[in-house]
């Protein structure tokens, strides 16, 4: 696994390299949107999947939507509550959303603020980047950096000194090398019919009858 410097680092993502950092849930698989497909490929990932698309921001996301200003209203409103946080909004996609991420073309996307310090920094660097936990599918996430490096030593991340350059710009403790996250996926709610439809239960709990199961389909 290349260890490189956040420079280096944006550059892979520029170039349609796989980087990988941690999230506040389980540490992420991630890409530019328009090069979804090798993230696919390196998890061997089945295409009726989708990819999450990550961003630093509400605003970064916001082009990647599409409704009414009524619906954005009310997509707005549950992001400021749950944004940074670990709960994925699947909605209309927009035709900025490169095929990449969603190959069988649904027409939505899945989007996340993560609260994580060093994501949100890296994000915002980089723009929104498609997303998926970092492990082959089927199989557990990958929890600590040794990890996803025995798995898929292809990946970029960014080095011990450079984690700890962020970490002191943005005045944070640096972590110990364990796992940053909560270990639990994201909560995935999907907008249908004007309302909330649950479609995987996960670290953030809606309460309210609006919102239904229905694991069959669960969003990743």
């Amino acid at each position: 696994m290349p260890h490189v410097s956040l420079a280096e680092l944006v550059a892979a993502v520029g170039a349609g390299e796989l980087v990988s950092f941690p999230t506040d849930t389980v540490p992420a698989l991630a890409a530019r949107p328009e090069a979804g497909d090798r993230i696919y490929t390196a998890k061997s990932r089945r295409p009726d999947k989708p990819l999450i698309l990550m961003g630093a921001s509400l605003a970064s996301l916001r082009p990647y939507m599409a409704g009414s200003e009524a619906d954005l209203a009310q997509w707005q409103a549950i992001a400021r509550r749950h944004w940074p946080g670990a709960l994925t909004l699947v909605l209309p996609a927009s035709d900025r959303l490169p095929p990449a991420m969603n190959p069988q073309q649904t027409g939505t996307v899945g989007l996340r603020v993560p609260d994580h310090p060093l994501a949100l920094h890296l994000l915002t660097h980089t723009g929104p980047l498609a997303t998926t936990s970092a492990n082959r599918s089927g199989q557990p996430p990958l929890e600590t950096m040794a990890a996803i490096e025995a798995h898929f030593p292809q990946v970029f991340t960014l080095s011990p000194q450079a984690q700890a350059e962020i970490y002191e710009m943005i005045g944070t403790k640096i972590p110990p090398s364990e796992p940053q996250g909560s270990g639990l996926p994201s909560t995935v709610v999907r907008w249908q019919g004007g309302g909330w439809e649950l479609l995987r239960s996960g670290a953030v709990h809606l309460p309210g009858s609006a919102i239904e199961a229905d694991t069959q389909n669960a969003h990743p």
